[in-house]
């Protein structure tokens, strides 16, 4: 079976939006990419930290659905990363209420022995050199290797994050930190820019106006699912690219052709995880509901013109 390695935040969030709200509940990059991931079957590892106040059933979940935890270590005496926002009513902008990081101050992922040869690796929004740290403990250089990262590493490591980018083939970053990591505000030339910093495929995404995948002069757009109600944006990044690395994972094939595919089904994973507070929605997602929706997409995006 093909392997995914994930590194990233597994994580408790209290959530905010016009909707209504949330007291503590499951969050984290690293969990929402294991759960996009595990709709594709594939063996799919998490590299993350705890603290003693997390419950064991959250990892008893995880297991349930394929993912292996025994990369997310356990500090007992410490407590467990904790975010607090509020989304306005727009849904696209949010206030951050309450960042702790307790045991993720001093994390230093450790790669366990069964995934050191992992196919595709997807380095979560973490610092920088935590990221490289991962890409040193492989036995092998992946196939392809993800990475995500946002201004707050732009802001105060640049030259480490500029470092670890030599070493990743694809960068997925929203279009703010595009325009901030390159200088540029056109997006086009944003990815140019990026490409020239190492990563051989850019992904820019765009939030409820869908995402944009640059390599070498080749340009794809794909759409999100226009929906009725967004209750929780708060993971969608995180799911898009579990799905996008999980098609990827699956098919073995990380052709830019293939990487539209793969841009879409982390779109359509992403449309789901929106639907309700943090990962409940992606907990009961089933294979016929995303196969259902993959239609809606391509009907969304298919048309036939006569070009005279």
């Amino acid at each position: 079976m093909s392997k995914l390695l994930a590194v990233g935040t597994v994580a408790f969030d209290a959530i905010e939006t016009p909707f209504g709200k949330t007291d503590k509940i499951l969050g984290g990059s690293g969990t929402f990419v294991g759960l996009a991931a595990s709709q594709f079957g594939v063996e799919t590892g998490v590299v993350s930290v705890v603290g003693g106040d997390f419950p064991q059933e959250y990892l008893d979940m995880m297991n349930a659905r394929g993912i292996n935890t025994d990369g997310v270590e356990i500090i007992k005496e410490g407590k467990t990363f904790f975010w607090s926002g509020k989304y306005h009513n727009d849904m696209n902008s949010r206030d951050t209420l309450i960042t702790e990081l307790n045991v993720l101050e001093n994390f230093q992922p450790i790669v366990p022995e069964n995934f050191k040869d992992a196919d595709i690796v997807m380095l979560g929004n973490l610092h920088p050199l935590v990221q490289a740290s991962v890409l040193e403990q492989m036995s092998k250089r992946p196939k392809l290797v993800v990475l995500d990262t946002m201004n707050f590493w732009m802001d105060i490591s640049l030259n480490e994050l500029h470092d670890v980018l030599k070493k990743v083939d694809v960068i997925t970053i929203n279009d703010e930190e595009a325009r901030q990591l390159s200088g540029e505000y056109s997006l086009v030339n944003a990815a140019k820019k990026i490409h020239e910093m190492g990563p051989k495929y850019v992904v820019i995404k765009k939030g409820e106006h869908g995402a944009l995948l640059f390599n070498e002069g080749n340009m794809f757009f794909a759409p999100a699912l226009p929906l009725a109600e967004v209750f929780d944006p708060t993971g969608a990044g995180d799911t898009f690219a579990g799905g996008f690395c999980g098609y990827l994972t699956k098919t073995q094939d990380v052709s830019f052709d293939n990487m539209k595919n793969a841009i879409i089904y982390g779109s359509n994973l992403a449309s789901f995880c929106v639907e309700k507070f943090g990962t409940e929605r992606m907990q009961e997602l089933t294979e016929k509901e995303v196969k259902n929706r993959l239609q809606s997409f391509k009907d969304l995006t298919q048309f036939d013109i006569e070009l005279s």
